[in-house]
């Protein structure tokens, strides 16, 4: 069974072009336009083992939100594709990382229904030319469109660029972890029988 999925979104404001494979090794290349989020989507592809393979054209003479925000749309609808009914997934998946000075979990459910709670506010405007928040409208855009909870709680940490890359990262630890294959069962993981 492939657990692929491409998703083409164009709108006036963007034009991206995103493929996944949920059982890759992280192998792709990301090409946003904008240097940090290609950044933080490597991370991202490192560390859920989630081939991520993107170009995104969007309106960066505005600013970098529209193109940020639909790359979180996009990614959220290929992962929500590519688990199908969610069948013999983990479901859940958490992750505690330390990098430096910070200290951020993530914890998700992706069993088809959508929450965001984020508590990782990072003090400076900018991260280089790139706006802080959004880091957190991208993952909130994510999780709206894979349909699942998102947890993200920054415990401590001081510089920004470190914070983010936090986040990334342990947000794609918990979602390894949930989107794997769960070796003692192929059911769909909740008494209900329905995801």
């Amino acid at each position: 069974m492939t657990r692929t999925a491409s998703i083409h979104r164009k709108t006036r404001e963007t034009d991206i072009s995103l493929s996944i494979d949920l059982d890759g090794n992280g192998a792709g290349k990301r090409d946003s336009g904008i240097g940090f989020l290609d950044h933080m989507l490597d991370l991202f592809a490192k560390h859920s083992l989630i081939d991520l393979e993107l170009k995104a054209v969007g309106d960066l003479q505005v600013d970098d939100h529209h193109t940020t925000e639909d790359i979180g749309i996009a990614l959220g609808q290929a992962v929500d594709q590519a688990l199908a009914d969610r069948a013999g997934v983990r479901r859940y998946g958490h992750f505690t990382l330390p990098m430096d000075e910070c200290l951020v979990s993530a914890a998700v459910d992706m069993g088809g229904r959508y929450a965001f709670e984020y508590q990782a506010s990072i003090a400076a405007a900018k991260i280089g030319s790139f706006d802080s928040e959004l880091v957190e409208h991208f993952w909130q855009s994510f999780a709206a469109n894979a349909n699942c909870n998102l947890h993200v709680v920054l415990h401590h940490g001081r510089n920004s660029h470190h914070i983010s890359e936090c986040v990334f990262k342990s947000t794609a630890r918990a979602i390894r972890m949930a989107v794997e294959m769960d070796p003692r069962s192929d059911a769909i993981p909740s008494t209900k029988g329905v995801l």
